[in-house]
């Protein structure tokens, strides 16, 4: 019980300032020019446009960009800039969490720097795809008018909807999973013991990225949570967030795999989106164990 009472609590703090944040992500999308803007996501700065959208706390974006590329629309060092970008609820969760906020700008940078820098490289690399350049807008516009995703971009829903209870539910969303992982963690610390858990973490800094790697690919806002639980509670080191977080393209993926006749297009991205978090969360735990940060 006292346990349950501790994980209840922490997690009750956190509340108003999650539907706080929610409420302002509203605000941001529904005052969006994207729609006015679809060229910029086929041309030099796509990489760029697309890590900026993918960092926006709201798995959307990359349900918009996996339309996108399942048509032909954007290249693949696009799609890829946006699925590494993208952190689903991470973000909202540490911005909410005095013990974490200070790793958000790491984290922000970290995964800006890895999504542009892999999204171009592939660009780079395929740079004779061809693109259907008249449908992007029809697209974009119809993503963000008829998703549930996006609908408010378009100023589709009411004020209260919107602003209010839109943001409620994903905050009630947010918090039962936050209770749930806090709650796990609890019993996990009181069984195994925190001395234990930090030895086990001082020897596995390079084989986490392995396993946070799988669980940032499962396309659901828990996999998020989970991994900035496991962060926050000290299950995890910072490079294993970011290798974790790196994978964690939301629900884009299953957009992805609705088109079995590319399956194998598909696995193929699904794999190089696992070994770039994986080089990422390793190459962080090893400078920060360089630095004797860890």
């Amino acid at each position: 019980m006292e346990i349950f009472l501790d994980a209840f609590w922490d997690t009750l703090k956190l509340f108003p300032f999650l539907f706080l944040i929610y409420v302002l992500i509203e605000i941001v999308e529904h005052r969006t020019t994207l729609t006015q803007n679809q060229g910029v996501l086929q041309g030099p700065l796509a990489p760029v446009i697309g890590s900026a959208t993918g960092l926006i706390p709201q798995c959307g974006f990359s349900v918009m960009a996996a339309k996108l590329y399942d048509k032909g629309l954007i290249r693949t060092g696009t799609v890829l800039a946006v699925f590494i970008a993208t952190s689903d609820e991470a973000l909202i969760i540490m911005l909410s969490d005095m013990s974490a906020a200070h790793a958000v700008m790491p984290l922000v940078l970290l995964k800006l720097l890895f999504s542009v820098g892999v999204g171009y490289l592939v660009n780079f690399i395929f740079s004779n795809e061809k693109l259907d350049e008249a449908g992007i807008s029809h697209e974009v516009q119809a993503h963000f008018c008829c998703n549930d995703h996006g609908s408010g971009l378009l100023g589709g829903q009411s004020d209260f909807k919107a602003y209010f209870l839109t943001p409620l539910i994903h905050t009630l969303k947010i918090w039962l999973y936050l209770f749930i992982v806090n709650l796990v963690f609890g019993y996990i610390m009181d069984a195994v013991g925190g001395e234990n858990i930090a030895n086990s973490i001082a020897g596995g800094p390079f084989v986490q990225p392995l396993i946070t790697g799988l669980i940032g690919l499962i396309p659901n806002c828990a996999s998020s949570v989970i991994l900035t639980g496991a962060y926050t509670n000290g299950a995890i080191c910072f490079g294993s967030l970011v290798g974790g977080l790196c994978s964690n393209a939301g629900m884009g993926l299953i957009v992805l795999f609705k088109n079995t006749k590319k399956l194998k297009r598909n696995i193929i991205l699904v794999i190089t989106m696992y070994v770039i978090a994986v080089v990422a969360g390793i190459t962080v735990n090893g400078f920060m164990t360089l630095l004797n940060i860890i």
